[in-house]
């Protein structure tokens, strides 16, 4: 495309470096390491024309490139249409069972710029900062190329509470998009995921960042403590339950045993249902409850009612129709939020079901913290 981008102007806070120095420098002699990606649709690679496009991957390859007595695994834990509510509960089995060792997340175009997300980005955080492997941890923030419009206002404020390093592409690729400079429409069909073209741009505005700390690796920097929460900080311990792991009382729900084959294949491990008034009951301990299930693009699909504690009366509903149009949501909806602390009643049953539902209602995880 030809575009000169500054790059530089990316790299929106330095932060603590020392982690990622010592990664580079331990790159150098030859270690075994993991680079692992967590985040939405865009970490996952959607709409670039082949995996070894993503900008994910680009970055495994500058690593791969840059160090190459260091044999590297890749990790790519991107997840289409998540936020970092999900991202906090599924963190420890997607990326840290890896023992990573360098970790990006990348979730402020799916969360939204609220003081709810900026409390479950801190405990991804946390989690991730606090791991007993001590991995690197890289903040990226995405945004919508027709608006600007992301999370990262809420986001960057826990980067630099925690003096993470955070790249931005606000400041770099959406500014030459604004200015006139970039054609949206060459980087990204929708005005969301980049194209192969757009995550090119994205990698090298990451790996222009990494270049800025390559050349700084020698410079002593002492390690960056982790400090009191910003927030109420109730998700940094947020799990989830499925049916490998939990043992709710089942009326008519039936649990789905298929094989999870891959990261994103995420309609796996739950529970299934199709009858009216089927229900499914789980005793769960924490001050935050979500529950998560499948939105169906075909219609017509059931819709169910979530009860915490019997109370009826702020009953959530649970409908499982999706009025998009580009696939099956991973959707979550918050039942309890800062609630009391304590062991709680979970029931979720169906209340609508039609003869020519496309699908049976679909419970994914109940996401406790």
């Amino acid at each position: 495309m030809g575009y000169e981008i500054r790059t530089e102007k990316g790299f929106v806070n330095r932060g603590n470096l020392y982690r990622m120095k010592h990664l580079m420098r331990r790159a150098e002699q030859g270690d075994r390491m993991t680079l692992a990606f967590l985040g939405g649709s865009i970490t996952q690679g959607s709409v670039s024309s082949q995996y070894t496009n993503c900008y994910a991957y680009l970055v495994y390859d500058w690593f791969v490139r840059r160090f190459p007595k260091t044999a590297f695994t890749y990790v790519n834990a991107g997840v289409g249409g998540t936020t970092s509510q999900f991202g906090v509960a599924r963190v420890d089995e997607d990326v840290l069972a890896f023992k990573p060792d360098f970790v990006i997340i990348e979730f402020s175009v799916n969360d939204d710029n609220t003081d709810f997300y900026r409390e479950t980005y801190e405990g991804l955080v946390r989690k991730v900062y606090g791991n007993a492997f001590a991995p690197a941890v890289l903040l990226v923030h995405n945004m919508f190329y027709d608006t600007g419009v992301s999370a990262e206002e809420k986001h960057r404020e826990i980067g630099s509470h925690y003096h993470l390093p955070s790249v931005s592409m606000k400041p770099s690729i959406y500014a030459q998009v604004e200015a006139g400079a970039i054609d949206r429409r060459e980087l990204t069909p929708d005005d969301l995921h980049p194209n192969s073209e757009g995550h090119a741009l994205l990698a090298e505005v990451i790996t222009d960042c990494l270049d800025q700390i390559y050349a700084q690796r020698e410079e002593a920097e002492e390690p960056f403590p982790m400090p009191e929460s910003l927030t109420e900080n109730a998700y940094e311990k947020a799990g989830r339950f499925q049916n490998h792991n939990s043992s709710p009382v089942c009326d008519r729900f039936s649990a789905d045993n298929t094989l999870k084959k891959y990261v994103n294949d995420m309609f796996r491990g739950g529970w299934t249902a199709s009858e009216q008034g089927a229900k499914i009951c789980f005793e769960v301990e924490g001050t935050e409850i979500a529950v998560q299930y499948r939105k169906s693009v075909k219609h017509p699909a059931p819709v169910a009612v979530a009860v915490v504690d019997g109370d009826e009366e702020n009953a959530v509903t649970l409908d499982a129709n999706f009025e998009e149009d580009w696939g099956d949501s991973l959707h979550i909806d918050t039942l309890a939020h800062h609630g009391l602390p304590g062991v709680h009643r979970v029931e979720i049953r169906l209340t609508q079901t039609h003869a020519e539902d496309a699908a049976p209602f679909y419970l994914v995880s109940l996401i406790t913290a």
